[in-house]
């Protein structure tokens, strides 16, 4: 469905009641759980916990049924700008993905910010990974069965997970799909991503809300110019996975994504982009009977499908888009 006049009027009110999530983002931690409230729904899964160093990391792990499993593995990190969200508001989306993929979906519920900033949580996700990667046994998986996914922040770190895994050498995944992921670290007025300003203000995802997140979330301001929080900062994104990216229209975080994906492409990685006609950040949470998660679970499935190794070229200034 298109954005009417109303719907935009709509929007924008919503947008405007932002809350100061700097001084508030316990608050909003609880809203994201009442708007994704955790029900106990007929599916099989599995809660486990990683030890990483000194503590544990909670993963929760959802099973397709054993008519429907093709044998892969995709691990889940939840979006919420690093600050909110887990693993018991996301369970509806990876019940949604282990249905309509037929994969095992571990769940990754990492440290948040501002109690543990930067690199804690992706410390979490890369220890999870690492962890699969190397213990075929915990599965019975082939590393190339493996996907990485994520939402938003989520996206963030499957794509500085892959970084991570490259430059120490441990393991390589296969696969990563990054759903409208956050890439750069400049969200302000001297963005050189058009999309931060025409979509920053009225269509839910505000720039201020990925300031404040990206305030809560940094050490220090030298984190800014750190790869593993800014993916497309990193000078050489050689050796990195094949790329399912997916963006919405109405999303400031739209063309760093795709343009992530344009760089990926350059350094020869094999990479699809595409832009979600006529919707918003945070689409895939939405039930999978709407338009967009619909459109979105099919271009996960084609992805997952096609054979290793087929070269995805983007042609023009942009990348494909996908009609309604």
């Amino acid at each position: 469905m298109a954005i009417n006049k109303a719907m935009l009027m709509a929007l924008k009110a919503i947008s405007n009641q932002e809350i100061d999530l700097k001084k508030n983002y316990q608050i909003k931690r609880q809203l994201d759980n009442v708007v994704h409230p955790y029900i106990r729904l007929p599916y099989r899964m599995w809660d486990h916990k990683v030890v990483v160093g000194e503590h544990e990391v909670p993963v929760r792990v959802f099973f397709p049924d054993i008519d429907k499993y093709h044998g892969g593995i995709m691990i889940f990190f939840h979006g919420g700008g690093w600050v909110s969200g887990n693993i018991d508001s996301y369970s509806n989306v990876c019940r949604n993905l282990t249905k309509l993929t037929g994969h095992i979906v571990i769940s990754v519920d990492y440290r948040l910010a501002p109690e543990h900033p930067f690199p804690a949580g992706l410390e979490d996700c890369y220890a999870v990974t690492r962890e699969i990667y190397l213990d075929a046994t915990l599965f019975d998986s082939r590393p190339e069965d493996i996907t990485l996914i994520g939402d938003s922040a989520g996206g963030n770190l499957a794509a500085a997970v892959s970084l991570m895994a490259r430059d120490r050498g441990e393991f390589l995944p296969t696969n990563q799909i990054l759903v409208y992921p956050l890439t750069a670290s400049d969200h302000s007025e001297s963005s050189p991503y058009p999309s931060v300003q025409e979509n920053g203000t009225d269509y839910l995802l505000t720039t201020r809300q990925i300031n404040d997140y990206m305030e809560l979330y940094k050490t220090s301001d030298e984190d800014l110019r750190n790869p593993y929080l800014a993916p497309i900062l990193a000078e050489d994104l050689s050796n990195q996975p094949r790329t399912l990216i997916i963006t919405a229209e109405y999303d400031p975080l739209r063309d760093e994504g795709e343009s992530y994906g344009k760089k990926l492409y350059e350094f020869g990685n094999e990479v699809e982009v595409f832009r979600m006609k006529d919707a918003l950040h945070g689409f895939f949470s939405l039930p999978k009977r709407f338009v967009h998660p619909k459109r979105a679970y099919e271009l996960i499935n084609k992805f997952l499908e096609k054979p290793e190794k087929e070269q995805i070229e983007l042609t023009g200034e942009k990348p494909g888009e996908i009609e309604r």
